[in-house]
């Protein structure tokens, strides 16, 4: 597994991860959705299922399913902070578009 996280992401994970504990680690994946097709998933994970790889990236624990991982693999995840607004960017080289939003990406 290729995934990165830049040292501002893996900041805001920590902070994430702190606030519950329980938590088996960071979710990432995809999802079915949007004008492009398939939309990022970045949530706490409760735990990880039968179809989850779990990963230590930098120290985050990273919980991926196994149906995202080819959509994934390669991804660089970070964190922006612009004005008020801040979010989780990805820069994703299988992603081959992107909508307008910049909320979905597509796949060839």
């Amino acid at each position: 597994m290729t995934i990165s996280i830049t040292p501002s992401a893996q900041q805001r994970m920590r902070q994430f991860l702190a606030q519950a504990p329980s938590a088996a680690g960071v979710r990432f994946g995809v999802r079915r959705t949007g004008c492009s097709g398939f939309a990022y998933v970045v949530d706490l994970a409760e735990q990880v299922g039968e179809d989850d790889q779990a990963f230590e990236i930098d120290g985050v624990p990273v919980i991926v399913d196994t149906k995202s991982l080819p959509l994934v693999e390669g991804t660089e995840i970070d964190f922006q902070r612009q004005g008020l607004n801040a979010s989780f960017v990805f820069r994703n080289p299988n992603a081959t578009g992107e909508c307008g939003c910049g909320e979905s990406f597509t796949v060839s």
